[in-house]
């Protein structure tokens, strides 16, 4: 056996080497203990101590609790504070906007209770998302969503009549049943703009289907009955689009303004004391309410939830860093990226958050 002696001093040195204090990483790994018995919310607060990805979702709960708490009230009154600004009743009342985004398949899949839940009771202050995640919606309200595989065969399926989001079908039958239920509504909008000269945007085209639609199971229903602006600039890019473009030779004329919408938005970020960003996913719903951050020189808090890389350059994709650089989240706030599928982590972070006090069965 060789003794101690004859270990090469420079290998001990290599895999003994003395560390510096741990000044700077105050904090250590810890992980939930269920021998103890936990609950939902304890389980939640221990992901600040886990580590990797679930070490940034408790910072997302973490973030978005502060922009569910942040009150003008509690902010002192700054010499050059508008004197709007500083009546009790005015204080007392503005808190920081949130701005939620989706992209469609997240309405598609279960998620959508979620977010109805947002709106129902008020939590978020606009949205922004694709044409999928308006007209889904709507077509859930006319016809049901199955949960299926990702491995079924597009071309058989296409013999169906069915669809394939991911590992969910749509059948085509409620695409028909959304033609049916549209196409009237399109006609009396028509002649409502050829009556009072007052073109459509899509933001107040969504309110209008959300009234039209008449139904609690629907976001819109609730957006339009709590008069929260849904924002769409690619309202034709799905069967939005289809309808219009069917409309558009059975009844020409129906005019849908994108610059009314831009111009909402953006004054929308500009007049917010706190603005808030809570992203799932990337794409137009990402860029969108990013670049109207940019209009007040940048988001006060953010959350990202998405599975993109930043590698190819795409938005979709980017760290909330690279948005800092832009003038989209204001250097020194709070900020995050959750590297993860939305249908994973968006419920925990609500039942964190937003839901936190909502009571339970017992």
């Amino acid at each position: 056996m060789a003794s101690s002696s004859s270990i090469p001093s420079g290998a001990s040195a290599a895999v003994l080497k003395p560390s510096e204090p741990m000044s700077d990483f105050a904090v250590s790994v810890v992980g939930p203990n269920f021998d103890e018995g936990i609950d939902l919310q304890q389980l939640l607060a221990s992901y600040n101590r886990i580590g990797f990805q679930a070490n940034s979702l408790g910072k997302a709960i973490d973030i978005v609790n502060k922009m569910r708490s942040w009150r003008l009230s509690d902010e002192p009154i700054a010499e050059d504070e508008d004197e709007e600004f500083r009546k009790p009743e005015i204080r007392e009342n503005t808190r920081c906007n949130v701005f939620l985004g989706y992209t469609s398949n997240l309405i598609s899949s279960g998620l959508r209770e979620i977010i109805l839940h947002l709106v129902k009771h008020k939590h978020v202050s606009a949205i922004t998302t694709t044409a999928g995640g308006i007209e889904e919606d709507f077509i859930k309200c006319l016809g049901k969503t199955y949960l299926a595989d990702y491995n079924l065969d597009g071309a058989s399926l296409r013999q169906r009549g069915m669809n394939r989001i991911g590992n969910l079908i749509v059948p085509n039958d409620n695409y028909c049943k959304f033609e049916d239920w549209l196409m009237p509504i399109l006609d009396t909008m028509l002649e409502e703009q050829k009556t009072t000269g007052q073109v459509w945007s899509p933001s107040s085209f969504i309110l209008r289907l959300g009234k039209e639609i008449n139904n609690e199971e629907s976001v819109y229903y609730w957006a339009y009955k709590n008069d929260i602006p849904v924002f769409c600039p690619a309202l034709t890019d799905g069967s939005l689009g289809d309808m219009l473009y069917f409309h558009s030779f059975k009844n020409p004329g129906l005019i849908v303004d994108i610059v009314q919408d831009i111009r909402g938005l953006n004054e929308l970020s500009r007049q917010s004391r706190k603005a808030g960003m809570i992203i799932l996913g990337g794409g137009v719903c990402k860029h969108q309410i990013a670049n109207a951050m940019l209009i007040r020189n940048g988001a006060d808090y953010s959350v990202y939830i998405n599975t993109g890389q930043e590698f190819d350059g795409s938005d979709s994709g980017a760290r909330p860093d690279e948005a800092v650089s832009w003038g989209k989240i204001r250097a020194g706030t709070e900020s995050v990226k959750v590297f993860a599928d939305a249908t994973l982590v968006f419920p925990l972070l609500v039942a964190a958050t937003f839901a936190r006090d909502v009571h339970t069965k017992p």
